[in-house]
């Protein structure tokens, strides 16, 4: 029987979606005011789940106290409050849309997993926009 644990987390973070190898007005006719060159943010909320079968000995199919500390460890602490674009190397070279970002983190807390257990993460850029990611 799979059982998902799920927990909640936020961070703040201002970002620019933009290629260089663009023109100004393609840049502009495509991401629109989130090309703003001095950058805008948003408060993100994530939902991460993971989803497996429950330990006989734990009853737990995940800490989530483990699972806590891992989105702090890798979410929260390199995101929040920071420019993707500037602070964040994974997007140093990759454009920081709601899509690249659900794909990044998935990749970061999929890498501290137990092989077991199955992932998805929903993030929310804003109140009505989200994306989902299941690595597949």
């Amino acid at each position: 029987m799979k059982v998902t644990v799920s927990r909640k987390a936020h961070f703040n973070a201002a970002h620019r979606l933009h290629r260089e190898d663009w023109s100004d007005q393609k840049n502009e006719q495509i991401f629109g005011k989130c090309n703003n060159p001095n950058f805008h943010g948003h408060n993100y909320d994530i939902m991460v789940s993971v989803i497996g079968e429950i330990d006989p000995e734990t009853g737990y199919v995940m800490d989530i106290k483990h699972l806590a500390d891992l989105i702090e460890e890798e979410v929260e602490i390199p995101f929040d409050h920071k420019n993707l674009n500037l602070d964040v190397a994974e997007f140093k070279n990759l454009n920081p849309t709601a899509e690249n970002i659900v794909v990044v983190i998935w990749n970061k807390i999929r890498a501290r997993l137990n092989p077991n257990l199955e992932l998805e993460i929903t993030l929310h850029e804003t109140a009505r926009n989200s994306v989902f990611y299941a690595g597949k």
